[in-house]
């Protein structure tokens, strides 16, 4: 959690803006890795970040705010993280020199395969050798092995060897770091209702707390269920829950849309109703272009960038629930499906330049519409715009994409024509 967050957060920070500590025989001229130095920049990458939270679901929790007014004022450990390790590497692309940005690169891939819940030997192996070339580099690069800037290699830097190698041991951090033993202090805390004999108190609650876990265990049924389906839902089986609103009248789609619907259907357009939520099996919301454009862009945290597995039959496994009507010896399956705008594939140079950190894609509105399963939707994920030059020297409007740390990770050992990004 601090070593995410504020720890790695202010070496970053700190070395970016030239705020070390520079001794006689150093010249911070010299720190050609300070951009932040020029107060103007720095001030527009800050406004960067927080013209970010718009495009962060509700679920990703707290949007980082702007680091350039609010660095030193609170600056909580999420929103270090979401700053640094999630749009980092697509913001600073073009503002950091090259060789600082990929080591920052490396760092940030190591940090997000660590930061999931659950781990294969290949991710440990992976983020062990991302920490380790980039510790290596961080010292050569920054520090130079110069004894006037041994102060740069803080006792945080070396951490991430041990973060990797201790995931063989003790498995994905997440699930027994800070997080958790503060969450835990928290929920015992709120528990406490008499000042006096404060201690005694919190061991009364903690060993209360493990007895009523122990006989949970025992008898489930003792357990509420968490997740109770809300009032008009539709449960669609396997997690997925389709949530109000929904259109009170049949709804004409456009003439792209129709062409869409027409095409898959390879028959006229029915009729049909939309749903405007779509509750997923790992907990998030996602919501439809439908409801979500009806309001300023300014007041939506947006949530209707998902991530896809696309397979060709998505829409016509017998896994689909549906009910099953029986006309003229024909059988009728109706499905639930969305419709989707799906992002172009991955700018490849800049993805291998990242470490596999910015997936640049471009956005195709009407002409990339599809119709997919809606139990294809893994995560609702964030879109966020930028214009990078390009290896090719291109300057254009594009989309980075960044999944809240901990759901699990695209990488380019799936297939890309598997995994899409859409705009549903």
């Amino acid at each position: 959690m601090h070593f995410e967050g504020p720890n790695m957060g202010s070496l970053f920070t700190d070395l970016w803006r030239g705020t070390m500590r520079c001794d006689a025989t150093d010249d911070k001229d010299s720190w050609d890795w300070a951009v932040f130095r020029d107060k103007t920049v720095w001030m527009d990458h800050g406004a960067s970040v927080a013209a970010c939270a718009q495009y962060l679901p509700g679920s990703f929790d707290r949007p980082p705010r702007n680091p350039a007014e609010k660095i030193n004022t609170y600056y909580k450990a999420w929103e270090f993280i979401l700053w640094l390790w999630g749009l980092g590497p697509g913001l600073l692309y073009g503002i950091l020199p090259d060789k600082y940005w990929q080591n920052f690169c490396k760092f940030v891939r190591g940090v997000r395969i660590m930061s999931q819940h659950s781990l294969t030997f290949e991710d440990i192996q992976e983020a062990h050798r991302c920490f380790c070339e980039w510790e290596y580099e961080f010292e050569c690069i920054y520090y130079q092995r110069r004894a006037d800037r041994i102060h740069f290699v803080r006792p945080c830097a070396h951490q991430g060897n041990h973060l990797a190698t201790e995931g063989f041991r003790s498995g994905p951090s997440a699930c027994y770091a800070q997080w958790t033993m503060e969450r835990v202090i928290g929920m015992l805390g709120m528990e406490i209702r008499q000042p006096s004999n404060p201690f005694s108190n919190l061991t009364f609650l903690a060993i209360r707390r493990c007895q009523i876990n122990a006989l949970k265990v025992m008898i489930p049924d003792l357990d509420p269920p968490d997740n109770l389906l809300p009032n008009h839902s539709v449960n669609l089986g396997g997690g997925y829950v389709l949530l109000r609103a929904r259109d009170r009248y049949n709804y004409h789609p456009s003439e792209a849309e129709s062409r869409v619907i027409s095409e898959f259907l390879d028959a006229p357009v029915p009729k049909f109703k939309r749903w405007a939520r779509l509750r997923l099996p790992n907990g998030q919301v996602a919501r439809c272009a439908w409801k979500e454009t009806l309001k300023p862009a300014e007041k939506v945290r947006m949530a209707r960038n998902v991530k896809l597995a696309i397979k060709a039959d998505d829409i016509n496994d017998n896994e689909n629930d549906g009910e099953l009507e029986y006309h003229d010896d024909e059988i009728y399956r109706f499905v639930t499906v969305a419709m989707v705008s799906v992002y172009s594939r991955p700018d490849p140079e800049l993805l291998q330049k990242s470490m596999q950190t910015v997936w640049s894609c471009k956005y195709h509105g009407d002409e990339a519409l599809q119709l997919v399963s809606a139990k294809s939707i893994q995560s609702v994920v964030a879109m966020i715009p930028h214009r990078p030059k390009l290896q090719s020297g291109v300057v254009e409007d594009r989309f980075f994409l960044l999944e809240k740390p901990g759901l699990g990770l695209v990488t380019v050992d799936e297939e890309v024509e598997d995994e899409a990004d859409g705009d549903e």
